[in-house]
């Protein structure tokens, strides 16, 4: 599996390459304008993310503004619906509108941090991904 974490915060980021790496490869976005850049990137190459997880409170653009672009960015290339990317929002915002805004731009899951490695599993294990 190919793994996209956008995150800025370095502990964050430590934590969520941890709890994936026995799953697939990790690549590292430290802020969101990055993560948009790689996803396209790895699109382009033809090796595209199986997953993405994406924090929203982010430097240059904000996980919602990932979320967006990249589900754009897939509808303008034919792609919709299960084909897509699996997107987790792992953020601190647990709050109702960011969670709504969230699967209304059509993320997967949403994990509130601090992101505890059971319900990350269970996640992946709901999305067919292990």
């Amino acid at each position: 599996m190919r793994i996209l974490i956008a995150e800025d915060d370095i502990v964050s980021q430590s934590i969520l390459e941890a709890f994936l790496t026995p799953y697939g490869v990790c690549d590292v976005a430290i802020n969101g304008r990055k993560a948009f850049e790689a996803f396209k990137a790895a699109w382009d190459e033809g090796k595209q993310y199986d997953l993405l997880c994406l924090d929203i409170m982010m430097p240059e653009m904000s996980g919602q503004e990932v979320l967006c672009k990249v589900r754009e960015y897939e509808r303008n290339e034919g792609i919709g619906g299960l084909d897509g990317v699996k997107i987790i929002m792992t953020t601190a915002l647990g709050d109702a509108e960011n969670i709504r805004k969230a699967f209304r731009e059509q993320c997967e899951a949403y994990l509130v941090k601090p992101v505890e490695k059971v319900k990350l599993i269970n996640a992946l294990q709901e999305l067919g991904l292990i």
